[in-house]
């Protein structure tokens, strides 16, 4: 289903479902499998829209049963939506440095998602407890940054995270930096936000 985690609709939900199942025949093509015809033939049409052609930053998301499986994206777009969808869930299936590739006997069981992000904004803040003010729960994804280490989190976090003191703790981690860094007011942060589209359940 679609969800947006952004101030407005940049998307359809059939054009976003198009980049899903992209990512899906992106998969299926790696292990010799097709999508059934009559989608792949719908697909093809669909992916020829302009608004897909677009340059966004775009991420794509793996799971199976529920838990993390791949995650790999760029938060700038540096080439069309439909080409940022294929590399990203390739390099979400094989290059993800957390996980093993992707075994063709999982490709079943995994779900896709896919995210398309609006440009990242620098956030102005005067202290931690202003960073904490300003960041919106559920709304922003962010990126931290302090001299070579940095990391992002997606909005979809929250869902795991909801306590912004606990967000930015585990994004410091995730940066290879000390939990507490973010106390200090040293970071450099922006923010953005995202339309999401996920495989029906």
């Amino acid at each position: 289903m679609p969800s947006t985690r952004a101030s407005q609709q940049t998307l359809t939900e059939t054009q976003g479902h198009a980049l899903v199942a992209l990512a899906r025949q992106t998969l299926l093509a790696h292990f010799n499998r097709q999508l059934p015809e009559r989608q792949a033939a719908v697909l093809e049409r669909l992916i020829k829209d302009p608004a897909l052609h677009q340059s966004c930053g775009t991420f794509v998301t793996l799971k199976k049963g529920g838990r993390l499986r791949g995650c790999i994206g760029s938060l700038v777009g540096r080439e069309p939506l439909v080409e940022g969808v294929r590399s990203n869930v390739m390099n979400a299936a094989f290059h993800d440095p957390r996980f093993s590739p992707l075994d063709g006997r999982e490709l079943d069981r995994v779900s896709v998602e896919v995210s398309v992000l609006t440009e990242p904004q620098p956030l102005d803040y005067r202290d931690s407890d202003d960073l904490i003010d300003k960041l919106r729960p559920g709304v922003d994804g962010v990126t931290i940054r302090k001299n070579f280490c940095g990391a992002t989190f997606l909005p979809q976090v929250w869902d795991q995270l909801p306590e912004a003191e606990e967000f930015l703790s585990h994004l410091c981690l995730k940066a290879g930096l000390p939990a507490d860094t973010w106390r200090s007011g040293a970071l450099a942060v922006e923010t953005y936000q995202v339309q999401y589209f996920e495989e029906p359940h």
